[in-house]
């Protein structure tokens, strides 16, 4: 009798299991029409029409409209996107725009699922290295500054202001009255220009690695007349800095670097006596045990093994992945010489620790 009612309640297990994995295979697929919604603007013009047919929206965002409707199709079965059965109209909920839409940042879930298309590009090189080790360079993912500009517009530069500097009491006064900043990995610089022109008397320096990156940053810089911020073409970690600025930014740089440890040092050097380090890193902590409920799990570790992880390893490096955590972060920040480690979550932030940190 015990066998026939453990083989029963196995039976009943493993058809759980199998309901879970269809939902994550159509989580997957919704994944990617997230991001083609965003992509082609259609959430946006879904956003602007009252209740409408496939031609009339394909008319209004000037696309196709065959292509349109099978989107349409997978965000209705989706329940993204509602639908009448009479009129054959399409609508977006306004809840559902308050998600999906650029008007809607920085709470637009949209730009995030970008990532599932951009990793999913490197799968086949990602797989091999399972076999073979080694790692996937930055210049394998297909649009990843662009992508990552737009997340950090949502993550860091819609919150720069309001909630990130003042985590650091009298910082802003400081950047009001003119100091010297360093943005390391910059990227496409969105964070620095927001504050080269917010705070015209203070000067701002960008590195990053990209060239690519650096001529966009420099570029946007020119077009909005910004004469205080300068980017240059700079490996973290050969930084030639020493003593010469007030406030060294890092966001969500740290944990993909080659040589993390020398790299941490190199931003201590870099500043001045009373000088300060605002650091912003993924908020996990270094034991899985104690990331296994964390609302965004199964996407950070994803991310790390898929891009974070493998372009360190790809340069030799550490490999610390994205889920490397605060533990080791305070731990490294410590053994590059930093005192005073304070680490600060944001209400409204899941994602993110931010690290204060002064030589």
């Amino acid at each position: 009798m015990a066998t026939t009612i453990e083989t029963s309640l196995d039976a009943q297990a493993t058809e759980r299991f199998a309901d879970r994995l269809l939902e994550v295979v159509n989580h997957g697929a919704v994944g990617i029409g997230l991001s083609v919604g965003h992509r082609t603007g259609l959430f946006d013009t879904l956003a602007t029409l009252p209740p409408a047919t496939s031609q009339a929206i394909a008319d209004a965002a000037a696309l196709d409209e065959r292509y349109v409707r099978e989107w349409l199709g997978a965000m209705v079965t989706a329940r993204i996107v509602d639908f009448d059965r009479q009129t054959r109209e399409y609508w977006l909920p306004p809840h559902h725009a308050a998600l999906l839409t650029r008007s809607a940042a920085p709470n637009n879930i949209a730009v995030t699922a970008q990532w599932l298309a951009v990793l999913a590009g490197v799968e086949d090189q990602i797989v091999e290295c399972f076999r073979e080790g080694g790692g996937v360079p930055y210049e394998a993912f297909g649009r990843f500054h662009e992508v990552m500009a737009e997340e950090s517009a949502q993550t860091v530069v819609a919150a720069l202001f309001d909630h990130i500097l003042p985590l650091a009491p009298g910082l802003t006064d400081r950047l009001r009255a003119g100091i010297d900043v360093l943005d390391v990995g910059c990227g496409r610089g969105r964070a620095l220009l927001a504050m080269a022109s917010e705070y015209p008397t203070s000067r701002f320096r960008g590195y990053d690695l990209s060239a690519d990156a650096v001529e966009g940053a420099a570029a946007e810089a020119a077009e909005m007349g910004l004469a205080n911020v300068q980017f240059s073409q700079v490996d973290a970690a050969c930084m030639p800095d020493e003593g010469q600025v007030d406030l060294v930014t890092a966001f969500d740089i740290v944990h993909d670097q080659a040589a993390p440890d020398v790299v941490l040092r190199n931003l201590h050097r870099a500043l001045r006596p009373g000088g300060l380090l605002l650091m912003q890193d993924i908020s996990t902590h270094t034991p899985l045990e104690s990331n296994v409920d964390h609302p965004l799990g199964p996407f950070l570790y994803t991310i790390s093994y898929t891009h974070c992880m493998t372009v360190s390893l790809a340069q030799g490096g550490a490999g610390l992945g994205t889920c490397w955590g605060r533990e080791m972060a305070e731990t490294m920040l410590a053994e590059a010489g930093f005192r005073d480690v304070e680490v600060h979550t944001l209400e409204h932030d899941i994602q993110n620790f931010f690290y204060l940190a002064r030589p």
